[in-house]
């Protein structure tokens, strides 16, 4: 059984410090995650992503550029 909590970032400053290192690039995550671009969900109110869906989704970014 996987242990999704190591999975599982919670909340834009989280995305945002995995995508960008940075916490302050949050309105960057909501951006794309408002276009519909960036795989993500919410739990309640809190937007929330998978590590591996994101590594998954700029590796097809990467693809098709």
């Amino acid at each position: 059984m996987t242990d999704l909590s190591a999975d599982i970032l919670e909340g834009a400053d989280q995305i945002a410090s995995f995508i960008y290192g940075s916490p302050k690039k949050r309105s960057k995550v909501y951006h794309l995650a408002d276009k519909a671009k960036l795989p993500v969900f919410r739990m309640g109110a809190i937007i929330c992503a998978r590590k591996s869906t994101i590594l998954q989704w700029i590796a097809d970014q990467e693809k098709v550029a």
